[in-house]
């Protein structure tokens, strides 16, 4: 959540959050996870909605098939575009979503995305399909497109290779953004901070295409300049346009 905001900010936007689980973790992993009550996702969410309204929104780590549920009807309230984030496993192994919720986020989030960005485990688990590769990558995502999903950034930081591709795909065709992988440890939080990066973009009006590529610049080098912090997976640093 602080990297949603953090990215949001450095984007342009104007973050606004609604909770649905307090997790204790460092750069070690994560050593607990305790659940909101729905009605206070509900009424979280409703508080903005119902004031400040939104031009995009973002969904992170939902947890239970009962959370999705809920926030699949908060996105039918807010009728803005969504950023889909799957999030199923933390950066140190920890799961996040329930395996029975699996199915929950598969038919009513992915059809609610304007985009989806699961990475490679996300994506096999949503349609079955092996991703070890590029061929994977474009398999998979084409599967989610027809699942209901706008449009689909297939991540490839757990594809093996020395380049990391992601891809882009939407019912027009497919984007390519691609560069060399970075070896650091410092990538607590890539998935968070990419998917709020490109609902940032939405959110301003950007063409999807522009918003992505946005997004992409600023994740990658925030990885590049990450400050070094925590003896396991650290965090990046969110602010660097700013020095």
């Amino acid at each position: 959540m602080q990297a949603d905001i953090k990215a949001v900010t450095m984007m342009g936007g104007f973050a606004a959050t609604a909770i649905t689980a307090l997790t204790i973790q460092n750069t070690l992993g994560v050593h607990g996870v305790h659940p909101v009550p729905l009605e206070v996702i509900a009424a979280q969410a409703d508080a903005v909605l119902d004031d400040i309204g939104t031009d995009a929104v973002k969904t992170g780590m939902l947890g239970s098939v009962e959370v999705v549920r809920c926030v699949a009807e908060i996105l039918d309230r807010a009728g803005a575009p969504t950023v889909v984030d799957p999030v199923m496993i933390a950066k140190g192994g920890s799961p996040l979503l329930a395996e029975d919720a699996v199915a929950a986020v598969r038919e009513l989030m992915v059809p609610r995305a304007a985009l989806l960005t699961p990475n490679a485990p996300e994506a096999e688990a949503l349609t079955g399909i092996a991703v070890a590769d590029l061929d994977g990558q474009r398999r998979a995502g084409e599967a989610l497109l027809r699942l209901g999903a706008g449009a689909v950034l297939m991540k490839g930081g757990h594809v093996p290779g020395e380049t990391v591709v992601d891809l882009l795909m939407t019912p027009r065709g497919e984007t390519l953004l691609e560069g060399p992988r970075i070896e650091t440890r410092h990538t607590h939080g890539t998935g968070c901070t990419l998917a709020s990066a490109c609902a940032a973009g939405i959110a301003k009006g950007l063409p999807l295409e522009q918003a992505v590529a946005e997004a992409w610049a600023y994740v990658a080098e925030a990885i590049r300049q990450a400050p070094g912090l925590g003896g396991g997976h650290g965090p990046l640093d969110h602010g660097w346009p700013l020095r």
